[in-house]
């Protein structure tokens, strides 16, 4: 009987018996096992070092600080720099240093800048890399506000009541010309606001002044009216006369009276001197009543006359008052405007830089993987909680 031959366990020719699977090496092991490391934290780090280490160009920055001086306006702190300027006459606005802070960040300051100083050209030089360059060279309003606001920072301190301006570009040059650019905006700025201040008080009692000479003006012609139709130049003088003119009349006719009195009682009736008193008392009588009637009766009667001239004196008295009145405020608003006065007080000029300090490639790669290691860390904590919990 033939034998046949032995077979092996794991013969590789055997027919259904399969060869083991080859161990992976250990590097792949290792690769498999730090995976998330490796794609969450080292990958990016890597890219970080490539680009810092090879790529980023050098930016240069020019910084200047500023405050706005003007009238105080009460309130907060300014801090030590403050009281010392403060003490050398200088007093800091904080609402209008805010109000140019935000004007540095904003767009108009953008269009105007872009009047008197190329920013594309500025920001795509040929030594920028291309990321940190800008990207269009033709960019809408908004995309370059937009990289203005990441290359220009400006910041307003509470403690001092400064305003601190940092520009970056690729240029030394570059930097110091945008930040004395800046400045210029800012003082043109300021200078808008204390113009307008000033306008609006001194116009406000400039028409104030303009309604008052108006007013005198009409109180005048209408006693000018007056007197020419009532052809009197002082209706109350007249007056006056008239009446002091009664009362000479008046006593007249009392002196007369009682002198034909006297002769009555020793004269004859016939008598001559009689006859005259008599008829001196009856032409005294008469023009007092004639004056009497013209003080008291028709349209011109010196009652009406008086009342009107006395209302269109008083009239002109009130406007004259007006108008004196008006011209002081006047005068006071432009004393105040000039005390108003705002304009910008440069604490530190911009400075051409020496050398770059831009990009600050290891503080900014220390900081990426730190935060990198921190996701990488949260991470894993809440997956492990899933596997867990999945078991």
């Amino acid at each position: 009987m033939k034998v046949s031959p032995s077979i092996k366990a794991f013969d590789a020719a055997s027919p259904g018996v399969s060869r083991p699977a080859k161990r992976p090496s250990a590097l792949l092991r290792t690769l498999r096992r730090w995976r998330g490391l490796l794609l969450v934290v080292a990958l990016p780090t890597a890219l970080a070092v490539g680009y810092y280490g090879l790529v980023a160009a050098n930016q240069y920055a020019s910084e200047a600080r500023f405050f706005v001086r003007g009238p105080s306006s009460g309130g907060g702190s300014m801090g030590a720099l403050g009281a010392m300027l403060g003490s050398a006459g200088f007093k800091a606005v904080p609402e209008d240093s805010m109000a140019v802070r935000e004007f540095l960040r904003s767009q108009d300051l953008v269009r105007e800048l872009r009047k008197s100083v190329d920013l594309v050209a500025i920001w795509r030089r040929p030594e920028a890399d291309l990321v940190a360059r800008l990207w269009s060279d033709e960019p809408t309003i908004e995309s370059l506000t937009r990289y203005f606001r990441r290359m220009v920072v400006s910041e307003y301190d509470t403690e001092s009541s400064t305003v601190s301006v940092l520009v970056r570009t690729f240029r030394a040059e570059d930097s110091r010309l945008l930040a004395e650019a800046l400045l210029r905006a800012s003082e043109n700025l300021v200078n808008r606001i204390s113009d307008r201040q000033r306008g609006d008080a001194v116009g406000d009692a400039r028409r104030e002044v303009e309604i008052a000479e108006r007013r005198v003006i009409a109180a005048r012609e209408a006693l000018t009216t007056f007197r020419q139709d009532g052809r009197a130049i002082d209706p109350s003088r007249e007056i006056a006369a008239n009446m002091e003119a009664v009362t000479k009349l008046e006593a007249a006719l009392s002196q007369t009276r009682a002198e034909l009195q006297e002769k009555i009682a020793f004269m004859r009736a016939d008598n001559p001197q009689m006859a005259v008193l008599r008829n001196r008392i009856a032409s005294l009588e008469v023009q007092i009543g004639a004056e009497r009637q013209r003080l008291t009766a028709g349209t011109a009667a010196a009652p009406q006359q008086l009342a009107g001239y006395e209302r269109l004196m008083l009239e002109r008295e009130f406007a004259d008052r007006q108008l004196a009145s008006a011209v002081t405020s006047l005068e006071a608003a432009r004393a105040d405007a000039i005390r108003q006065h705002l304009y910008v007080a440069r604490i530190t000029e911009p400075q051409e830089a020496e050398s770059a300090q831009y990009p600050k490639a290891f503080f900014t790669i220390g900081s990426l993987l730190a935060v990198l290691l921190v996701i990488y860390g949260i991470g894993s904590l809440i997956f492990a909680g899933f596997r867990e919990h999945a078991s």
